[in-house]
């Protein structure tokens, strides 16, 4: 294959956790100049048909064929959208794209590649339940798909010890209904029992579904692949109020004084 025109473009693009009104202006922009949307089945789903446009939806797992096929359509002329859900940066195709890149050939390297962040469910996640990240945190994919057991576990001890609030993409599927169990049972390990964790589903979506529990109450079957799990730090709180609790933690990891 031969470079094409210099004149197309590819956009990585975040749709946000679900509802429209939560994707970005920029994202809309660009979906309503591009002649192509490549993306996982459901995320191209979310884009309307019309005139001038063609939908490329494909199967879970094929990322990289995905960001090759994007590549190529921009090498070509065309104008191309890769969607993901939340935002491309985060456990999602941005990454992909750019590995492709990097393995493909050099003319893709003048690609014009814009990568445009969305509002990635932990974001979202913590936004309804009150302000869970508010001190630092991390986020960790608890899918072993890409990387070993033992890499989760040691990243899991490690954020835990470090007192992080901790935000879980991924926790449970059909394909590995153990694997968020064993997390469970290093949390209880490393943080004890009343540590508040937030299981949040759907965000913005109208099966949203949120749940506040105490550690040693959490259980495998609360979460599965539509869920972002929450756990707070040490100083975390919760307020109780009539229209629902708060889960926030404190900006100062200093004590107030006396």
């Amino acid at each position: 294959m031969s470079a094409g025109t210099t004149s197309g473009w590819l956009a990585i693009a975040g749709l946000g956790p679900g509802d429209e009104a939560l994707v970005t202006p920029e994202v809309t922009a660009a979906l309503a100049g591009a002649s192509d949307v490549i993306g996982y089945i459901p995320y191209v789903a979310r884009i309307a048909p019309r005139e001038g446009l063609t939908l490329h939806p494909s199967d879970n797992r094929m990322e990289l064929e995905r960001a090759v096929h994007a590549l190529e359509l921009a090498a070509q002329g065309r104008r191309v959208v890769v969607v993901s859900s939340g935002d491309p940066g985060v456990f999602a195709m941005a990454a992909a794209v750019f590995e492709a890149l990097e393995a493909g050939p050099r003319y893709w390297r003048d690609i014009d590649i814009r990568v445009m962040p969305g509002i990635t469910a932990m974001l979202a996640a913590s936004a309804r339940a009150g302000a869970p990240l508010g001190h630092d945190f991390c986020a960790i994919n608890l899918s072993d798909n890409l990387k070993p057991w033992a890499l989760i576990e040691k990243r899991l001890r490690l954020a835990a010890e470090a007192d992080f609030a901790m935000a879980f993409y991924n926790p449970r599927s059909r394909a590995r209904p153990e694997g968020f169990a064993r997390v469970l049972d290093v949390l209880r390990e490393t943080c004890g029992p009343e540590r508040p964790v937030l299981f949040a589903r759907a965000v913005s979506t109208p099966r949203e579904d949120l749940r506040i529990v105490p550690l040693g109450e959490a259980c495998p079957e609360m979460a599965d692949m539509r869920t972002v799990v929450i756990v707070g730090s040490s100083r975390s709180r919760i307020i109780e109020r009539t229209a629902g609790p708060v889960l926030y933690t404190p900006r100062s990891a200093v004590e107030a004084a006396a």
